[in-house]
């Protein structure tokens, strides 16, 4: 079967080279099949005019730079852009790119599905199948790269602006539940001679799969977001199951371990808003306590709904009455701007198709998880 190229990091496209056994010196070929791949855009190897002709009929007929293939491309009415892509055996993930005036975002999936079960989730509603492959993960890049004209006589090395200048591993999945192929994807998106992005511009985002996390800070240590979306821990279990094996306190001491390496100084917890769940002035009292310690920033996430979810978006009031006590706690917290909802492109909202092996999805109708209200009592105004 033909070696996907794509998914090859430096050290194993130097080893791939060595076997062709003809110079110039492989580690230099392996730096002209990057180029031609990640900054070029390349999918055939007739394009590499600076490979001698008998290099490139053998690379066609031992290799391939196999990309994704797109099912689905649809643009929200702010610019979103969502495509669907095609992973095989009746899978499909979706992959979201975000323009703003200063910076392109783009958000990839690391699963066909999801096993852990986040209860405010679509993916997590969909159940598991499988992990992607590096070439499946980086290949999101690619192909993003190939439809926003980022490789139409774009060069890198020359300064010019980037089309998509920040990466989050916030798609479908969770990325360090497919520890292995995330981080030679991202691997790939920090080195030079592939897309050159910078740690601080490359996030991970967890729910808190503790050792993971510390294997994480010595193999590639990029930013961090922490999917928290709760002051403690009963509520967490429910919202966030996963925090029933690693539990919020284990969450935070492996954060500061982590911060010893990372490219900022702080974690970015995200906590999306629930209407009457999550959202009371005495819940966010208790995360200010909850985080006391933790160099870090609340991202907070009006919550995105989806058909069956149970759950309904925090009032405007409740949102904003919420980020003022943690202003005036001191804590740095914002906002996220919902982009992409009329697409289903929002934050939570990644469903694509999954196969799932798991028959979480059909289990799920028959055991919902119900989270009770806060009292109206404990809802009130900032003094």
């Amino acid at each position: 079967m033909p070696v996907n190229l794509l998914g090859l990091g430096r050290a194993e496209l130097t080893a791939y080279c060595a076997n062709l056994g003809e110079n110039p010196p492989r580690r230099f070929r392996a730096r002209q099949l990057m180029h031609w791949m990640h900054q070029a855009g390349a999918d055939s190897f007739s394009a590499m005019t600076d490979i001698s002709k008998p290099l490139r009929e053998r690379l066609a007929l031992d290799a391939v730079i196999a990309g994704p293939s797109v099912m689905r491309d649809t643009a929200a009415a702010d610019g979103t852009r969502k495509w669907l892509l095609d992973v095989g055996t009746g899978n499909a993930v979706e992959t979201v790119f975000i323009p703003e005036t200063s910076r392109g975002t783009l958000c990839i999936s690391s699963q066909a599905g999801c096993a852990l079960e986040c209860s405010f989730c679509a993916t997590g509603r969909q159940g598991f199948n499988r992990n992607l492959t590096t070439a499946e993960i980086i290949g999101q890049l690619w192909w993003a790269n190939k439809c926003l004209g980022a490789y139409e006589g774009a060069n890198n090395n020359k300064g010019e602006a980037r089309v998509i200048s920040n990466v989050v591993m916030m798609g479908m999945g969770e990325p360090l539940a497919n520890f292995d192929n995330v981080v030679s994807a991202m691997q790939l998106m920090l080195d030079d001679d592939a897309y050159g992005l910078s740690r601080r511009r490359v996030t991970l985002s967890t729910s808190g799969l503790v050792p993971a996390l510390d294997r994480l800070r010595e193999a590639c240590p990029v930013a961090l977001a922490v999917s928290l979306h709760a002051p403690n821990d009963t509520l967490r279990n429910v919202l966030v199951p996963i925090n029933k094996k690693y539990p919020i306190r284990e969450l935070l001491a492996a954060c500061v371990r982590y911060l010893d390496k990372a490219p900022r100084d702080f974690v970015m917890f995200e906590y999306t808003l629930l209407d009457g769940v999550n959202d009371s002035v005495a819940q966010a009292r208790e995360l200010i306590e909850t985080v006391k310690g933790v160099p870090c920033k609340i991202n907070l996430i009006p919550f995105n709904p989806f058909e069956g979810s149970g759950y309904a978006r925090s009032k405007p009031d409740a949102v904003r009455r919420f980020q003022e006590i943690l202003l005036r706690a001191g804590l740095v917290a914002t906002t996220r701007k919902t982009r992409g909802d009329d697409i289903a492109a929002a934050c939570g909202q990644l469903a694509g198709q999954v196969a799932d092996k798991t028959r979480r999805a059909e289990r799920r109708l028959a055991r919902i998880p119900v989270v009770e209200k806060e009292p109206a009592s404990a809802v009130g105004v900032v003094p």
